[in-house]
């Protein structure tokens, strides 16, 4: 074996190892999570590990298509990120496409660690007739707000 050789062999073993450790770290916040988004950037990062894994077995085997199965590891992988962030977006999206009505104002505590008057807000289908029905209140629609004014910009060919 040459002094290059030995070389590769030991960067490949100490790379082995800190891959290794990574997994493990990874993994473990997947489980802990705390929250989702948490669990989906842990698995994107899984994903990255693996396509280390593979390159460097591709390195040590010397056979090339492991680079190849890295690279589609590395797309759909990319492809699962988005679609896990779609995921989590329209469980938002769903809350915020509802309408919104006033409710009474109560005190809350939990915004910089001081009580603030703030206005809670009633989640409600966005049909208000079906809403009023299962309430048997009537539902008040929320006006949109004012937006700023646009700025004209002057017309094409004119002077400044």
């Amino acid at each position: 074996m040459t002094f290059e050789q030995a070389i590769l062999h030991a960067s490949i073993w100490i790379a082995l190892a800190v891959l290794a450790v990574a997994f493990l770290l990874t993994v473990w916040r997947v489980v802990k999570g705390p929250t989702l988004p948490d669990r989906v950037v842990a698995l994107d990062m899984l994903v990255g590990i693996v396509i280390g894994f593979i390159a460097l077995i591709a390195i040590r085997t010397g056979f090339t298509l492991y680079i190849d199965i890295a690279i589609a590891l590395g797309l759909v992988g990319f492809l699962a990120t988005v679609a896990f962030a779609r995921f989590i977006l329209a469980g938002a999206a769903g809350q915020a496409g509802a309408t919104l009505t006033d409710g009474p104002r109560e005190k809350v505590s939990k915004l910089g660690g001081k009580a603030r008057n703030v206005s809670t807000k009633k989640i409600v289908d966005s049909d208000s007739k079906s809403a009023s029905k299962r309430s048997g209140k009537p539902v008040r629609p929320v006006k949109p707000e004012k937006s700023a004014p646009s700025v004209k910009s002057p017309k094409p060919g004119k002077g400044k």
